[in-house]
């Protein structure tokens, strides 16, 4: 889920950046520390969108910069359990498909891709064998997020599902619904 904080705290502004206006400076080096972080409780941080405050500067002894208390908005993408995701297939291999859902890439291994058996082929396809169904890099389908893992806080783990109803390739979802709109 997206989120818009409100985070507070000092931004050290280094005396070669003194001659910048300061929110300018305070903006460049929350962008320059926060982008891209990534933190199990604030999860992967996008972007800084606002400076709300900024308080007196403070010169600390043998350091030479500036330390600035600021308050600041920024927008952050924290996976929740159960939250269904839109994402692209980047790669599929052997054991699952890798899918794009924005920030970050998330697994959805093979025995979660569909409610069939499933063969994957050296085209780097996931088919199914009574549903005829091909899953392939470049798909954009809908999934569930069933696992979240920051254990390696520089290489999260996102685990997903599409064996869930009105979940898989978009391509499958619209052919069940001309299906349904058929048998009526």
């Amino acid at each position: 889920m997206f989120y818009e904080l409100c985070v507070k705290g000092y931004v050290r502004i280094p005396p070669n950046m003194f001659n910048k206006e300061i929110k300018d400076a305070i903006l460049q080096r929350l962008n320059e520390d926060f982008e891209g972080y990534i933190s199990k409780e604030l999860g992967f941080i996008i972007c800084i969108t606002d400076i709300i405050s900024v308080g007196e500067g403070k010169i600390i002894h043998g350091d030479g910069a500036a330390y600035y208390e600021t308050e600041f908005k920024l927008i952050t993408y924290i996976p929740e359990l159960q939250e269904i995701v839109k994402g692209k297939i980047t790669d599929i291999t052997n054991f699952g498909a890798f899918i794009n859902i924005g920030p970050l890439e998330g697994m959805i291994h093979i025995s979660q891709t569909m409610d069939d058996f499933i063969s994957f082929s050296k085209q780097k396809t996931l088919a199914g064998k009574e549903s005829k169904r091909i899953l392939k890099v470049g798909d954009i389908c809908l999934a569930r997020i069933i696992a979240v893992s920051f254990k390696d806080i520089n290489n999260p783990k996102i685990g997903l599902t599409m064996r869930q109803p009105q979940l898989g390739a978009i391509k499958w979802l619209e052919e069940e619904k001309i299906t349904k709109k058929g048998k009526k």
